[in-house]
């Protein structure tokens, strides 16, 4: 897979110099906006300086990436070496801003993609952008970390409303205001066509209509693109300083039918997951984050994937192939490809209520109550969206039960009084 990047900045029609900085090394596959707060003094030595940190741990640490194979702990090793880059810039900056008075309380926003091989991992901090169009479907990978998104989601308002507020500016993550921060990271699948755009806030104010944004990253002259959605902000008042850098993800020659069988697999894997009730309602990167989680397995014809009787812990989703159900010996159900099961084992340690036996070869994704846990503790507003999900699959189960065992419920019998 082969990524072309094209970046530009502007100061844009109200600010009288420019605090971003963007980075593009297609060498190492790294590709960095950064949008520096702190004044002429401080905003665009905090930006520079993350760039520059983050180049040069990349570069000192490339065991990560030369040792990559797709493995879980090849995985986890990519987002450890952008959480540490990112971590490392944090610091530098910080010890700036103390040795220079001048200099106090500057720090940046910073979004980055590393690109290694057929995957990317995002870093993430503030209100800078990574969006990703696949497919004709725009999606922002990263989620902005400023007041009026965090009351937002706590219901305090919708983001119209806030954003007319005192707060509407205020970041509540950046690089180098402490000495450490929470990074976000994503590690995704890059798929041929793919492009993506890293922006500064200068940039999104300006275009928050997705489908406008869709439609513009839909454009086969990527040279020319960022200067087009610098345009395009300054033309609607350029209130900030404004960078854009486009990446497109290319087959090439000799890959495409690779290409094909990653796209095909790929977009498997994020349909099977949207069919699960504990997942149907998550976003691309949420989705993304599942995935990281997961295993694609294989069995053969007859070979059981679990037994009545015996204790589990893994969740299963069919990719492709069919399974039987069976109780006591007995057939119960067949199950074919999007079909799921074990789901409460990530729950809890309960023994398993019937066996499942592969009927031709089939290939399934695993997910281990020990993965999982770990993901809802990292992201637990991820775990929150699954739990609540769970919440309403028991809900529904119990009405069903409830049926089975008493019948419909009938207006009379909802306005009867109680009885004990």
């Amino acid at each position: 897979m082969r990524v072309l990047g094209f970046g530009l900045t502007d100061v844009g029609k109200k600010r009288g110099h420019n605090e971003d900085s963007f980075l593009v090394e297609p060498e190492l596959g790294l590709y960095m906006v950064c949008d520096g707060m702190g004044g002429h003094a401080g905003g665009e030595v905090a930006s520079a300086a993350a760039c520059q940190v983050v180049r040069r741990h990349i570069e000192e640490n490339r065991k990560a990436i030369d040792g990559w194979d797709e493995s879980a702990p090849a995985r986890d090793a990519l987002i450890r070496l952008v959480d540490t880059a990112i971590q490392s810039a944090c610091h530098e900056i910080f010890g700036q801003s103390q040795a220079d008075q001048k200099r106090a309380g500057m720090g940046t926003t910073l979004t980055m993609m590393l690109v290694v091989k057929n995957v990317a991992v995002m870093g993430h901090v503030g209100d800078t952008r990574l969006y990703m169009r696949r497919s004709g479907k725009l999606h922002q990978l990263s989620e902005d970390h400023t007041y009026v998104n965090e009351m937002s989601r706590r219901g305090m308002g919708t983001i119209e409303e806030l954003s007319r507020g005192p707060y509407a500016n205020v970041i509540t993550r950046a690089v180098g205001i402490q000495p450490n921060v929470h990074v976000d990271t994503l590690l995704f699948d890059l798929l041929g066509g793919d492009t993506f755009l890293l922006c500064s806030d200068g940039l999104s104010k300006h275009t928050e209509g997705s489908q406008e944004l869709s439609q513009m990253m839909d454009n086969d002259h990527l040279e020319s693109l960022p200067k087009q959605l610098i345009d395009v902000a300054n033309s609607r008042g350029g209130s900030d300083n404004i960078t854009a850098l486009i990446l497109r993800a290319e087959v090439e020659d000799g890959e495409d039918a690779n290409n094909r069988n990653r796209t095909t697999e790929v977009t498997l894997k994020l349909d099977t997951l949207k069919q699960i009730a504990l997942f149907s309602h998550l976003d691309m990167g949420e989705l993304c984050k599942i995935l990281n989680v997961v295993r694609a397995t294989d069995y053969a014809t007859g070979e059981v994937i679990l037994r009545e009787g015996e204790h589990g812990e893994c969740l299963y989703a069919i990719l492709d192939g069919s399974f039987a159900v069976t109780r006591g010996g007995k057939p119960i159900a067949a199950l074919g490809a999007g079909a799921h099961f074990g789901e409460m084992a990530l729950f809890n340690n309960r023994l398993r209520s019937a066996t499942v036996t592969a009927r031709e070869p089939s290939q399934v994704l695993v997910m281990e109550r020990e993965r999982f846990n770990e993901l809802v503790r990292k992201e637990p507003q991820l775990g929150v969206k699954v739990l609540w999900a769970v919440a309403q699959v028991l809900s529904l189960r119990l009405d069903e039960t409830s049926v089975q065992l008493y019948g419909p419920v009938t207006d009379t019998a909802l306005s009867a009084p109680f009885q004990t």
